[in-house]
């Protein structure tokens, strides 16, 4: 009884043997499938990817620049006179011409018209001396006067036409002297705050009454390292058609839309700065710039220089060289070698290695592997 339970025991056991066996074979290749069918169904990776596009990469170089105004003029009187009339606002634009003060009038007109009365009693004076020099010449033909007599006569004719011409200055003087009782600005710009006001009287010693400062156009001057400049004047600097061009930001980061040019270098070096003084000229017909702001000066090649920028997160390293990973049609991500050029803020030129148009990840490099599928999307 105890073999037959041994026996049984080894036919049992036996029989379990055969039953894992057949199992695993049935189950082995559903297993399999299952695996494989997990891996297909697994998610593709979604990358940002970025288009491979030329852009401007325009050699420039940056300087502070300070704003100064083209011209600034004060007013100043050139006559003695009583304040009659301020024909301006402050703080406003004048233009050339514009009538800015009257003074008092009156007295200087009077001193014209005397003026005037001394100028015709010189012409009368010389009238009179012309005609008694002829009638003198004509009588010494005769032998009727003396040589002498015409020597007095011509002398009293040329002393009337001197008298004459000095009238004539006198007045031309005195009209001059009434004119400077209208003062007008000598050019357009923006005038200061009147320093007298109606009723003062104001003359030579007085001051300026006020200032107009010309803001359009209007200078900006930049301080260059000597050593900068020393290649560009190797290559000799032409003020008439510079090779360079100057562009401004202003304080708040925005661009300023009128474009310059440079028209003045300092001939020599600055002993206490070893730097020297560079000045361009732009529009300003709108005001923005002001004397005195500081600017920032872009100084840019006029002849464009274009160039395929990515940025530099895409761009990886590895015992062959510099590589990026590009997506092909088929979607799945590719490595490419590039060979990289200058750094433009937070970009790579790329030399060689890429075209126009092609998308490369920017982020998500670290889920993929070559020749993995992924999914796309532009990034902004």
């Amino acid at each position: 009884m105890r073999c037959i339970d041994q026996l049984n025991g080894v036919v049992c056991f036996r029989h379990i043997v055969w039953l894992r066996i057949a199992l695993t074979s049935f189950l082995a290749p559903m297993f399999i499938a299952s695996s494989v069918l997990s891996a297909a169904e697994a998610p593709v990776p979604s990358v940002v990817v970025s288009l491979v596009s030329t852009q401007d990469v325009t050699p420039q170089v940056s300087h502070v620049g300070r704003v100064e105004a083209v011209a600034k003029v004060e007013i100043l009187a050139r006559v003695e006179g009583i304040l009659e009339e301020r024909s301006f606002r402050e703080g406003s634009v004048v233009q050339k011409g514009d009538l800015l003060f009257r003074l008092e009038t009156e007295n200087y007109r009077l001193i014209v018209d005397q003026k005037k009365a001394e100028l015709a009693g010189a012409q009368a004076s010389l009238k009179n001396a012309q005609a008694d020099l002829t009638r003198k010449q004509s009588l010494r033909k005769k032998k009727a006067i003396s040589q002498a007599d015409l020597d007095s006569a011509e002398a009293a004719e040329a002393s009337a036409q001197a008298n004459v011409l000095l009238a004539a200055a006198a007045l031309k003087r005195a009209e001059l002297d009434l004119s400077y009782t209208e003062i007008h600005s000598p050019i357009t710009g923006q005038i200061s705050r009147s320093r007298f006001s109606v009723g003062n009287l104001v003359n030579e010693q007085s001051g300026a009454l006020a200032t107009v400062t010309g803001i359009d156009p209007i200078y900006v001057t930049i301080a260059l390292s000597e050593k900068l400049l020393i290649d560009a004047r190797r290559q000799g600097l032409d003020l008439e058609n510079p090779p360079v061009a100057p562009f401004l930001t202003l304080s708040d980061g925005s661009k300023f839309d009128q474009p310059g040019r440079f028209d003045y270098l300092s001939p020599e070096v600055s002993l206490t700065t070893d730097t020297m003084t560079a000045r361009a000229v732009f529009p300003n017909p709108d005001r923005i710039l002001i004397p005195g702001q500081f600017v920032t000066v872009s100084v840019r090649q006029k002849a464009p220089v274009s160039a395929i920028l990515v940025p530099q997160v895409a761009v990886q390293k590895d015992q062959k060289g510099f590589f990026v990973l590009v997506i092909g049609e088929d979607s799945k991500a590719q490595v490419r070698y590039v060979t990289p050029g200058d750094q433009v803020e937070t970009n790579w030129v790329i030399k060689d290695g890429l075209v126009e148009g092609e998308r490369i990840i920017v982020q998500g490099i670290q889920k993929v592997r070559p020749n993995m599928p992924v999914n796309a999307v532009v990034g902004e």
